[in-house]
């Protein structure tokens, strides 16, 4: 092992740690579900990204509380309709997708009435090797059965600079906002 590799084995062991217990109690729809970011040009341009390839799920930790796990692939992120930036985001300024594939978010353990009223949950947001807690703001759901009858939809602003991602510092401002909108997969039958 070498001393670049040490973090990431850290992070995974304390990942696996943290799931150790928990029982899966449903799949995100990565087809039925979006997980997007807009980036904002020095010039006032706003850019349109997102995550088309993704895996989540929803573990139940008992006692009526859940946490979330996504996770999402850097070298299939794109820009719609901009190919250039694309190619930019998936490079070393940005992502370093060829390097850390995965962008990983970990949330803290919530209950019930957080997806039908809103609110915010935080979690650890992993990027480039590098992980802070963030928070997102979760919207009241406009359902009864959030993620079953109609999507959970979250936003939160990450500062890219925090996570290495300082490229391209004189056209793109360093807040990068993320908008996720979630479907669990449909329950088998039983």
């Amino acid at each position: 092992m070498t001393l670049r590799e040490a973090p990431a084995l850290l992070a995974a062991a304390l990942l696996l740690s943290a799931l150790a217990g928990a029982a899966l109690a449903a799949e995100i729809d990565a087809g039925a579900s979006r997980i997007g970011f807009s980036l904002s040009t020095r010039w006032g341009q706003t850019l349109e990204g997102r995550f088309p390839t993704m895996q989540g799920w929803v573990d139940d930790l008992g006692q009526h509380r859940r946490r979330v796990r996504l996770v999402l692939s850097a070298r299939d992120v794109e820009i719609v309709g901009h190919p250039g930036y694309t190619r930019y985001t998936r490079g070393r300024g940005f992502f370093d997708a060829q390097r850390w594939p995965q962008v990983e978010f970990l949330s803290d353990a919530y209950g019930p009435d957080l997806l039908r009223s809103g609110g915010r949950l935080g979690g650890v947001l992993r990027m480039r090797g590098v992980q802070h807690r963030q928070v997102f703001d979760v919207l009241p759901a406009a359902c009864d059965a959030p993620g079953r009858d109609c999507d959970v939809v979250a936003t939160g602003v990450v500062d890219r600079d925090a996570y290495g991602m300082g490229g391209w510092r004189v056209a793109l401002d360093d807040a990068v906002r993320f908008n996720l909108r979630v479907r669990l997969r449909a329950e088998p039958p039983a």
